[in-house]
């Protein structure tokens, strides 16, 4: 997500749902932060060929 977007609607939501100068700081951390989770990768790192020919190595020096 955009971090201008991310800004303005936790901005928001922290306006909405925020009481006091530091519960509304609070919240707009809260929702910063869960904004920014929701857009990661999930899925692993694809693995490096070189991790992989190490053990086929060791695999034909044993034959």
């Amino acid at each position: 997500m955009n971090n201008l977007f991310r800004t303005l609607i936790a901005g928001y939501g922290a306006k909405k749902l925020g009481g006091g100068c530091f519960t509304t700081v609070l919240i707009f951390i809260l929702i910063y932060w869960a904004l920014g989770t929701c857009n990661r990768n999930t899925q692993p790192a694809p693995r490096r060929a070189e991790n992989n020919t190490h053990s086929i190595q060791a695999v034909r020096q044993r034959s």
